[in-house]
């Protein structure tokens, strides 16, 4: 759609980033402002533009740094694309290709950052409906943030609403039907974290033939049996964020949240008390100095307004996450 060193509007494409179902991503410069931002191309362009503009302008609106801002949505030369903020780094799935499955505590932090965003969507009013590691962006600090939220929506139009929506490996069984509810998003979120602690998909793409089966929750396996170091609380959350059946499965983010959450201090606590008991090698002691010295380097780093450890929002001036009483 766009080539290198061509100008639409005030922007200068500077190269692709990336495609999709949706559309395809480059990266361009706002000559204006001299910023690097990223622009977002549907493959379907035969639509009413003022039909298209009305999501943008909602998601516009949402303010969370776990979520890619939508800066505007513009057309040019007959050509409509969105703007959005530029987020140097890697998506969530190169990261998984490359390392395999994550240390645990890595896992929980992408987890609850990701919880943090759907549960900010939700209430917005806004389902993603294809929340998987492709969709999620990691900065070169470790912050996650997802994208995509909206282009469901686009896609619904653009297939007058005959498409299923999602990428099948992470979509929830109702979503086969076309249905789709903000419990749906948690059960993607689910086979994420399945994902990330295991390195392994939970199931093979479902066939046809196979959605009896993903119903009744028959391709699920426990994730401890992939990964024996998954604790038992946290295999129990993961499973029941992918219940097959909605009311039994987390009905919101926020609930998901809450339980790992709860989890993961007593998982800490048991880790810390490892390290104090093994601390007769130096090459032990030495790694618990350098993670020392990172906590402290995390703390002495200014992330205003939000809590180093859950990423939850602070009042000003708190020296203590009332979420997860880590020290601020």
């Amino acid at each position: 759609m766009f080539f290198r060193g061509q100008t639409i509007g005030k922007y200068r494409i500077l190269s692709p980033l990336g495609s999709g179902g949706f559309g395809s991503v480059f990266l361009a410069e706002d000559t204006w402002i001299d910023k690097k931002v990223a622009l977002k191309v549907p493959h379907k362009q035969n639509l009413d533009f003022s039909e298209m503009v009305k999501e943008p302008r909602l998601l516009a609106s949402m303010s969370h740094p776990n979520i890619v801002t939508v800066l505007t949505a513009e057309k040019q030369d007959d050509v409509f694309f969105i703007v959005m903020e530029y987020v140097p780094g890697e998506t969530l799935e190169h990261i998984i290709m490359r390392d395999g499955a994550l240390d645990l505590s890595r896992a929980l932090d992408f987890t609850c950052q990701m919880c943090n965003a759907v549960d900010h969507a939700h209430k917005a009013g806004i389902l993603h409906r294809d929340l998987r590691p492709g969709n999620m962006l990691v900065s070169e600090g470790g912050r996650l943030k997802v994208t995509d939220f909206g282009t469901s929506r686009f896609l619904e139009i653009a297939a007058h609403g005959t498409t299923v929506i999602g990428s099948p490996p992470y979509m929830a069984p109702e979503q086969f039907y076309g249905k789709a509810v903000f419990a749906s998003d948690v059960y993607s979120i689910g086979v994420t974290m399945y994902q990330m602690m295991t390195g392994t998909l939970p199931y093979d793409t479902p066939a046809p033939g196979d959605i009896a089966k993903l119903m009744r929750g028959d391709l699920i396996t426990s994730p401890r049996l992939k990964n024996g170091k998954i604790p038992k609380a946290i295999n129990d959350i993961v499973l029941r964020a992918l219940a097959p059946d909605i009311p039994a499965r987390y009905q919101n983010a926020a609930d998901l949240l809450n339980d790992v959450l709860g989890a993961r201090e007593p998982t800490a606590t048991a880790v810390r008390r490892t390290q104090r008991g093994t601390f007769n090698t130096a090459s032990t002691a030495s790694e618990h100095v350098a993670d020392i010295h990172s906590r402290l380097k995390a703390r002495e780093t200014p992330q205003p307004s939000f809590c180093w450890h859950c990423r939850k929002p602070l009042q000003a001036r708190t020296d203590k996450c009332p979420f997860c009483n880590e020290a601020q």
